[in-house]
């Protein structure tokens, strides 16, 4: 595949147009749309990816039925390959997890993998499915905040989030955006089938910045009880309390090697 032609090319091109390191000015809308489109094109092969079956066994192969070998299984590494970074974004293919500092990345989930629930603040995150099936689950801040402080020592506070996304995704299928204040911006993934997820987030995670990961837990609603709250009756399952965590540390990862075409700089 020559590089001047190849959809990842064009892709990256777009992105170096349109996005800058602080997000600021923010991309028109005729860009952002143009981006979707040319993220609604691309397939595995683009990539260099192979896409995966449940006959693949979680795409790690087949390792018999016995329970050590499904631990086995259950127990893959994260793979990331880099790609390209530059200040503006890093281009990046990450196989079942998260990166702390990419802006164009791909997740490819054995069944049942998860990402756990994390924020993108102040990005917005395009997000298209290339292949299988992938359950989200999303929310956004209510606002004004409605934060429960815990009178226990060493007890997190907890504050209220809206239920905006919560459903299964089957590629093929168009690409999804998510902003800084709404389109679900906090989310996390959970494979229902082996598949591959390609992420663009701009501006890029910058801890110096104010563009810190943070992963959380979400507790039902009825959980706590506040007054006054925001919401009407019967709308309680639409809501969630959110509470932070520390950085998963069973998200363990590795160096893999980029198999698509080369990005000519």
């Amino acid at each position: 595949m020559r590089h001047q032609s190849s959809k990842v090319q064009a892709l990256y091109e777009h992105c170096k147009t349109i996005l800058s390191p602080s997000g600021s000015p923010p991309p028109s809308s005729q860009a952002l749309q143009k981006l979707s489109s040319i993220l609604d094109t691309i397939q595995p092969a683009d990539v260099g990816l192979k896409e995966e079956t449940a006959d693949d066994d979680r795409g790690h192969g087949f390792f018999g039925t016995n329970a050590l070998s499904r631990l086995a299984r259950w127990a893959q590494p994260i793979t990331y390959v880099d790609i390209h970074e530059c200040d503006n974004f890093t281009v990046s293919f990450t196989i079942l997890g998260h990166t702390s500092d990419t802006t164009m990345c791909i997740f490819c989930f054995p069944t049942s993998s998860v990402i756990p629930l994390h924020d993108h603040p102040g990005m917005t995150v395009f997000s298209k499915l290339l292949y299988g099936s992938l359950h989200v689950k999303a929310y956004d801040w209510v606002e004004p905040p409605c934060i429960i402080e815990s009178k226990e020592p060493g007890y997190a506070q907890v504050r209220l989030a809206k239920l905006e996304v919560d459903k299964v995704l089957n590629a093929p299928c168009d690409t999804s955006v998510l902003y800084p204040k709404h389109g679900g911006n906090l989310h996390c993934f959970t494979a229902v089938t082996p598949c591959a997820m390609l992420d663009i987030l701009t501006p890029p995670y910058r801890e110096e910045e104010g563009r810190r990961c943070t992963y959380y837990h979400d507790y039902p609603y009825s959980a706590f009880s506040v007054a006054n709250a925001p919401i009407c009756d019967g709308e309680e399952e639409e809501y969630a309390w959110l509470t932070e965590l520390e950085s998963p540390s069973d998200l363990y990862m590795r160096q893999g090697v980029y198999a698509g075409p080369a990005i000519q700089l």
